[in-house]
């Protein structure tokens, strides 16, 4: 098997950090180039160090990191401290970062690392898509080289951050209808698959009972990351939004989706950042999304269980 060849654009964030573990943890079939980062969850300088503080937890100091856009394209920015907390990671304790922050842009090396393959990168969308729409804009010939891009992003029925907004989408809402209308071949995963995986206390135990850095790490942040969702919507425990984007990578057939064409409103303020899904084709517009609408919850959470068991590993 050939690893498949992703960068990771990610605003950390609790469950942008369980994504990156799960992704780190599987070298072999995801073959990660770099990993950018945005403002989203927090602040731009919070999510790259936030980036850099995960890889080293992970063992994974080598990984090029990249700081992209600090605000969205026309709208201010939003962030979730509510959530989140103030550091964007709150629940756990890390050392300030020694790896290196690179000094390209973020949006450079995106444009660049597509411009050099040959068609075959894959772009595991995890916060605002920011980065993507700029650099799409500055250079349009990067979406011939793009194979796919799996977007954590939008809601089929009832937003997060609005009534009907999913966050990521209500945070730069320009920028998602750039990268919807670009005719890459797009994956959208929805706060309605994400809120069907939930790390309920059982789950939460297998992943305690590994009984390393990276499991306590996870824990730590799903503790306090959990109590917004389960106050909100009475969940059992946290819903992980962003490491569904990476089992998708890893495990297709944990899914099930259908193709439909998908719009993002952006000039209604009652209705920014709706995600607009035809599912049955009443518009006569083309399909352009790949959107999921199920996953097997169970086969998820024995995913990033062995996913942590394998980064733990001396």
């Amino acid at each position: 098997m050939v690893a498949k060849a992703i960068v990771i654009d990610c605003d950390p964030g609790a469950d942008d950090a369980i994504a990156l573990f799960l992704a780190l943890a599987f070298p072999e079939q995801l073959n990660v180039l770099g990993i950018t980062t945005v403002a989203g969850n927090v602040p731009l300088s919070l999510t790259q160090k936030n980036a850099r503080c995960l890889c080293e937890l992970a063992g994974r100091a080598d990984l090029p990191i990249y700081a992209g856009c600090p605000r969205p394209l026309l709208r201010p920015l939003i962030t979730a401290e509510d959530v989140h907390g103030k550091t964007g990671l709150d629940g756990i304790s890390l050392p300030e970062p020694q790896m290196p922050l690179q000094s390209q842009h973020a949006v450079d090396f995106l444009i660049e690392t597509c411009m050099r393959s040959t068609g075959n990168i894959t772009l595991a969308t995890l916060g605002p898509l920011t980065n993507l729409a700029v650099a799409i804009v500055k250079q349009p010939a990067i979406c011939q080289h793009i194979h796919e891009i799996v977007m954590m992003g939008g809601a089929l029925t009832q937003g997060n951050i609005t009534p009907s907004a999913e966050f990521n989408l209500y945070v730069d809402p320009h920028a998602a209808q750039i990268v919807l209308t670009a005719g890459i071949p797009l994956t959208m995963v929805s706060l309605d698959v994400t809120h069907q995986a939930i790390a309920t206390p059982e789950r939460l135990r297998a992943i305690r009972a590994i009984n390393s850095p990276i499991s306590a790490a996870t824990v730590g942040l799903l503790d306090h990351y959990g109590v917004y969702d389960m106050q909100r919507y009475g969940f059992s425990g946290p819903p992980l939004h962003d490491p569904c984007v990476i089992a998708y990578l890893l495990q297709p057939d944990f899914f099930t989706s259908y193709r439909a064409s998908v719009a993002v409103e952006t000039t209604s303020e009652l209705t920014m950042g709706r995600t607009v899904v035809d599912r049955w084709h009443v518009t006569n517009q083309p399909p352009n999304a790949n959107v999921v609408e199920s996953i097997e919850a169970d086969g998820f959470y024995q995913l990033l269980t062995q996913a942590i068991a394998k980064l733990s590993e001396p």
